[in-house]
């Protein structure tokens, strides 16, 4: 810091006194010395006077190049100064604003009360600081942080403020960008999940007589494969469009976006038309939406419930939406389902099944791994067998795997269960061959999860070489809803790589889905499975029967092997036959059997072989 500048001081004392002694001196030499003492006391004074014109001159410099506005008024409020970034700031010159009161820049935005308390705070400490919104020359409002120092006198006087300000749009910009980007999705610009539980929980407040909140969760079906063919930038458009277009049917209500493909809609209403409205909006959002030239008709699932009736508290009626939602999924694509207890009840039911699966997975005991055979068709001779998991369950007995599978999944146990399965198949084969058995293949399904932890292959082949089991003794089984799941990336190199190691590979449920031939072209596959479903109605559903025809005869021109499941009857083995059908699965030929029961049978193949 610069000292104060002062003329109290020892040189300049000692040249005054001696001037005054020079007059007296009685002696020349003396006389010459106090003239010295003079001279020497007039260049400390010139000396504190350079200093002190080059300690302004520095200090009006730095206040030029200070990027913060800097004013100076007196006593009476009056502008005495102010720097050059006060004139870039706010556009008024020194001279326009010279002996203005500063309240001539204010915006209007703040009231009496608000500088009533400026003053009272300035008087009282000398000192006030904060967010004060003023009006540049041209009439556009800001906002600025400012600082106030009052400057007192010797006496202890005020003499002048100094103020210090600095222009915080930019911040406040970024604050507003902050805050949105916290409240708005920033594909459709609509209100995200954080949003949109504010926005409930502040219409639930404002609910008067007579009125009611319907919500409703959206889900577009199948949104992945329209990513996939048409690309990731098609499908933010599609998105888009699709919130502005919901966002127009419930004018004066409230749109959001979840995330994903998932939207909400919150309506306030007087009326008691819930499904009516519903089905309104599944009319108005199933007209096609133009996209690159391609005209797309989306399936929709929507789950919704009401307020004040299914709650009045917003993370009930998130959790019901939610429920109401998956529920409508169970039920298949293009549905809707309404909240209603039983629903409530369920998912209370399904927490109980999931807490218990995972001690019955930690345990393993009441885990237990079916087989159903799988059978040449031209002979019936055995050329396989799928590994189907069962639990049983001590109080509620047999439970099927289309019940706790779901559960399994959404919940993160897939993998573990997976990981179980697979060992308990290689396990059983070992013990098989062991006994000198002649075992087929068994096929085990995986799971989206399963692919997703990167050490899938690694316990596979592990898990092989630990029970000293042939790869070709193994069958990996995936759904196409597997295949489409984007978590697992692009799986083909992972499936190429468990084909060299000597594994077999099955698409399961095949003609479920909706990219399938696309994936047979590159997927490297050695089986399909036709899915039960085009098998249920043969040979006298026509729609059934050709699309059986056409998979059989494509599946022959691509070198593939197709197994036939659910086959009940004879008439459905004769015709799969006829079409050049060779392998079948189903209950005319064997049930889903214990470990034991399989066994037993292949002891029988065995002695029928050698009698």
């Amino acid at each position: 810091m610069w000292p104060s500048f002062t003329l109290n001081r020892p040189l300049t004392w000692l040249g005054l006194a001696a001037l005054a002694a020079a007059s007296v001196l009685p002696l020349l030499t003396l006389r010459l010395v106090a003239l010295a003492l003079v001279m020497v006391g007039v260049a400390d004074v010139w000396r504190q006077t350079r200093l002190e014109h080059q300690r302004r001159r520095l200090s009006e410099q730095a206040l030029e190049l200070s990027p913060d506005g800097v004013m100076i008024t007196d006593t009476a409020n009056r502008i005495v100064t102010v720097n050059p970034a006060f004139t870039q700031i706010t556009g008024y010159t020194p001279e326009e604003v010279r002996g203005l009161n500063p309240s001539s820049l204010s915006s209007g935005r703040h009231d009496k009360a608000f500088y009533d308390r400026y003053w009272q705070t300035l008087k009282t400490t000398g000192r006030w600081e904060g967010e004060v919104w003023n009006q540049r020359k041209h009439g556009d409002q800001y906002p600025e942080w400012l600082r106030v120092q009052a400057c007192h006198d010797r006496k202890g006087r005020v003499s002048h403020y100094v103020g210090l300000f600095t222009d915080i749009s930019r911040h406040k910009a970024r604050e507003q960008d902050l805050r949105r980007i916290g409240f708005e999705d920033p594909l459709t610009g609509l209100p995200n999940r954080r949003r949109l539980h504010d926005l409930l929980a502040s219409r639930l407040r404002h609910l008067r007589a007579g009125e009611g909140l319907d919500l409703a969760l959206v889900d577009i079906d199948a949104f992945k494969a329209i990513n996939d063919s048409l690309g990731v930038d098609s499908g933010d458009r599609l998105l888009s469009r699709f919130g502005q277009r919901l966002a127009a049917q419930v004018a004066g209500g409230i749109v959001g976006r979840l995330g994903g493909d998932e939207f909400m809609v919150i309506r306030t209403t007087t009326f008691d038309d819930h499904e009516k409205w519903v089905a309104s909006l599944r009319h108005h959002l199933s007209e096609p939406f133009e996209i690159d030239d391609n005209s797309l008709h989306l399936g929709l699932t929507i789950g919704s419930c009401r307020a004040p009736e299914d709650g009045n508290d917003p993370n009930v009626l998130f959790q019901r939406l939610e429920s109401a939602l998956y529920s409508a999924k169970r039920h298949g694509r293009n549905h809707d389902r309404r909240f209603r207890p039983s629903l409530e009840v369920e998912s209370d039911r399904h927490l109980i099944i999931l807490n218990e699966l995972r001690q019955a997975l930690a345990q393993g005991a009441q885990l237990e791994l079916y087989y159903q055979t799988q059978h040449r068709l031209d002979d019936g001779g055995m050329v396989g067998m799928e590994a189907l998991l069962r639990w049983h369950h001590p109080e509620h007995g047999l439970i099927l795997p289309n019940e706790f599978i779901p559960l399994a999944e959404r919940h993160g146990l897939m993998p573990a269960l997976g990981s179980w399965v697979i060992e308990q198949a290689v396990a059983q084969l070992a013990t098989w061959r062991s006994q000198g058995l002649n075992v087929q293949p068994v096929w085990v399904n995986l799971s989206a999860l399963q692919l997703i932890q990167g050490d899938l292959e690694a316990h596979l082949i592990s898990t092989l070489n630990q029970y000293r089991v042939p790869a070709r003794l193994l069958g990996l089984e995936l759904t196409e809803s597997v295949l489409l799941d984007e978590r697992a990336g692009d799986i083909s190199p992972r499936l190429e790589a468990l084909r060299r190691e000597g594994l077999q590979i099955a698409i399961d449920d095949f003609g479920t889905g909706y990219s399938s031939m696309a994936y047979l072209k590159r997927l490297p596959v050695d089986k399909l499975k036709l899915d039960r479903e085009f098998i249920r109605a043969l040979p006298h559903d026509h729609a059934d029967a050709a699309i059986t025809s056409a998979v059989l005869a494509m599946a022959q021109g691509l070198n593939l092997d197709v197994i036939a499941e659910g086959v009940e009857t004879a008439e459905q083995r004769d015709f799969l036959l006829a079409r050049g059908c060779r392998h079948v699965q189903g209950y005319l030929y064997a049930r889903p059997q214990p470990a034991g029961e399989v066994e037993t049978r292949l002891r029988q193949l065995a002695a029928s072989v050698y009698s």
